[in-house]
């Protein structure tokens, strides 16, 4: 009885899936769905609305001592001001007086200009070589009119009269915002336009057709620019705007991860071709086959991005519901749209190559069969060889640092940066971004004298009372540069110092502190998500293969090429003259790797089960699957390789990092982890690898065998059409 009912219910949800499978690919579901397709992305790109407004507090880490800082600044008179550096600098000799006097002059042309405050006096470096001049900004000014404001300010000191051999450069708060925001600038443009055409001339050489690769690459194309008029809405939905670099991760994994959908789902329908005359039966067993796999790959990747909500940086929060809802709509894009799309064409689609039925089939014979029969015959050498070179490039874990300062954010050179780096050669280094303290007013002179015997500090301004005359705001000069180890020392002890003198009211913010916050938060995040990833990870592996030693095994691989990936990054790095990884990368990269690692293992241990049912061996089922994965996996692993890689356009160091330790690891666990390690794995452990279940042994009533589901997915009129074809 029991059995019975166990029968029916797996029967009736195969039955359920097969006519959904059939009804995607018919005539009219697949009209339905492309015309349906249309009409909601024209209603998506009508009623995007604008991003919301970038808040002060946007990005930073919740409860902080630089994010408390910055929620109270509204409170000082100059508290929301920003402000711009001017360096002057005549690098061969000391400014003369008549040299000062033209300074003075361009300092009376800049006061002049629109949206700048009162300027104070130009200040002097001890060795006569350089000046500096502060800029404030009016308070409050929307990105836009800051960036324009610093692109006036460098264009008037370009047609200034200055005194011969000395050069002005803009530098400060203001500054390097504006050149992250040119760095950004034309950037959803470049990233869509470079990731099409690495796209397209991957998919025509993996499909080896001039027709084929066009409507994958149009349907996930149109998939991301969805995903991109819907990013508004999500930053509605949060309260903090997807900025340009979420767009960019969010773009990349689109295209990636819908890719490798489509590559799956045809490789499959090709398959199926082989053996199907009816191209619609072909392509819904397709469907019906490749979407357990498709579906619990994309819902791995949804729920692990989705443990970012647990983070406690803003950043990282928006990036991950931003990126769930991208690789969801990837999803319905590869897994319903494309089969509509492909249904709509004949089977000379895949010219020259048509796949004929009864033809032979490469897996059998090509060089993942041959791979595949080296495993089998050599499991524990494959093994060890493999284990050999992951622990190989994870050592270059030991030469892994973490933490970069502001002036090493770029990959190329800008005006911010080297005028930071020539204030920093005449003055101290910190002179460009004071920090911001906070105190009570009855605190400040103590507060003030405090920070002077600070070690770290160089100067302290005058304090400002707050408009209720209970807070006091002095800003802090500190020796060394934001996002160095001297100015983490100098915020860390200032801290402590005033928060023994003036109480817990006592708050340090400012860039360098922030930059500090920031770091620790993203430890914090570590520390916290990673083990959340893991889990999710781990809890679906087990609900999709019904095991618990096969997901371990899986998990502990991904885990092992995560590190390798790191290491061999770190190298890189290193030969690229790049000092350390952003406090950002390794989360995100963890996030990533693990996720679509496991992707992949899914793919090829989906496919094993399959076969293991059908053979009743896991020996036969996991080398079976190994040479029927093989080539289109490796095809996905190197495509979104390539297409993270993409991010290194952008003359952002964080992205070109992100982009090229997802790159590596997507390559090591395509061509290394699941070609040699994982079928090595289940080689040796044979059947328990699918403990506590056992696929080998299922009877043959509840599998049905393959000719049984193709009757359920054939249309109407298939089996006349094949009859007629069989009898002409």
């Amino acid at each position: 009885m029991v059995a019975s009912s166990t029968n029916c219910r797996r029967t009736g949800a195969k039955t359920m899936g097969a006519r959904l499978a059939t009804w995607i690919t018919s005539r009219l579901g697949a009209g339905l769905i492309l015309l349906a397709t249309v009409a909601l992305s024209a209603l998506v790109f009508l009623t995007s609305p604008a991003q919301p407004a970038a808040g002060p507090t946007d990005g930073l880490p919740e409860g902080k001592q630089s994010t408390r800082v910055t929620e109270l600044m509204d409170r000082f008179a100059g508290g929301r001001t920003e402000s711009a550096i001017i360096v002057f600098e005549q690098p061969d000799a000391a400014l003369t007086e008549t040299d000062r006097q033209t300074l003075d002059g361009v300092r009376q042309t800049v006061s002049g200009r629109d949206h700048i405050g009162d300027l104070p006096p130009i200040g002097y470096a001890d060795d006569g070589r350089a000046a500096l001049l502060v800029v404030p900004f009016e308070a409050d000014l929307p990105d836009e009119v800051s960036n324009a404001t610093v692109d006036g300010l460098r264009a008037a000191l370009r047609d200034a009269a200055l005194p011969d051999g000395v050069t002005a450069q803009v530098t400060g708060g203001a500054a390097f915002g504006r050149d992250i925001s040119a760095a950004f600038a034309g950037a959803d443009t470049t990233l869509l336009a470079s990731t099409a055409i690495v796209v397209a001339l991957l998919l025509l050489v993996t499909y080896r057709s001039p027709i084929l690769w066009i409507v994958p690459l149009t349907v996930i194309g149109l998939g991301d620019q969805l995903v991109a008029k819907l990013l508004p809405w999500i930053g509605h939905l949060l309260g903090e705007p997807t900025d340009a670099s979420v767009a960019g991760i969010v773009s990349v994994l689109v295209f990636g991860a819908g890719t490798d959908y489509a590559l799956l789902l045809i490789s499959r329908y090709r398959e199926e071709l082989r053996r199907t005359p009816d191209r619609r039966t072909a392509l819904a067993t397709a469907v019906h086959a490749a979407g357990p796999a498709v579906i619990g790959s994309a819902g791995t990747v949804i729920l692990a991005l989705l443990t970012l909500v647990f983070a406690v940086l803003t950043s990282n929060r928006t990036l991950g519901i931003a990126a769930a809802a991208g690789v969801g709509v990837a999803l319905l894009f590869g897994l319903v749209v494309l089969p509509a799309a492909l249904a709509m064409l004949p089977r000379g689609a895949f010219w020259p190559l048509v796949p004929a039925v009864g033809s032979a089939e490469t897996n059998e014979t090509g060089i993942w069969a041959r791979i595949a029969r080296l495993v089998g015959r050599r499991p524990v050498g494959v093994l060890a060889a493999a284990a050999l070179v992951l622990v190989a490039l994870g050592a270059g874990l030991l030469t892994t640092t973490i933490g970069l300062s502001q002036t090493e954010q770029f990959r190329t050179e800008v005006e911010s940066v080297q005028a930071q780096q020539t204030l920093a050669a005449h003055f101290p280094a910190g002179s460009s971004q004071p920090l911001r303290v906070v105190v009570p007013a009855t605190a400040a002179g103590q507060a003030a004298d405090t920070a002077r015997q600070t070690p770290g500090v160089s100067a302290v301004g005058r304090a400002e009372q707050s408009a209720d005359g209970t807070l006091a705001l002095l800003p802090v000069q500190l020796t060394d540069e934001s996002g160095t180890a001297g100015a983490d020392r100098a915020v860390t002890s200032l801290r402590e110092r005033l928060s023994a003198v003036a109480g817990p009211q006592a708050l340090v913010g400012g860039a360098a502190a922030a930059d500090l916050d920031q770091r620790d938060a993203n430890a914090r995040d570590n520390a916290v998500v990673a083990p959340l990833v893991l889990a999710v990870v781990l809890i679906v592996l087990i609900a999709l293969l019904r095991s618990v030693v096969g997901p371990l095994m899986l998990l502990a691989t991904v885990v092992l090429s995560f590190a390798a990936s790191l290491g061999a990054a770190s190298l890189v790095f290193a030969a690229l003259d790049i000092p350390a990884l952003a406090s950002s990368v390794p989360l995100l990269a963890f996030l990533f790797l693990v996720a679509l690692g496991v992707d992949y293992n899914i793919f090829l241990v989906s496919r094993a089960r399959e076969e293991t049912v059908a053979r009743g061996d896991t020996r036969a089922g996991m080398l079976r699957a190994l040479s029927a994965t093989g080539g289109v996996i490796t095809s996905a692993g190197v495509l979104l390789a390539a297409v993270f890689t993409v991010l290194g356009v952008l003359p952002v160091i964080v992205l070109t990092q992100l982009g090229i330790i997802v790159g590596i690891g997507v390559l090591l666990d395509t061509l290394l982890v699941r070609t040699l390690v994982v079928p090595a794995l289940a080689m040796l452990l044979g059947e328990r690898f699918w403990w506590p279940s056992r696929p080998a042994s299922q009877s043959a009533a509840l599998n049905a065998p393959r000719r049984e589901y193709a009757a359920d997915l054939r249309p109407a009129g298939a089996e006349r059409r094949e009859t007629a074809t069989a009898e002409h």
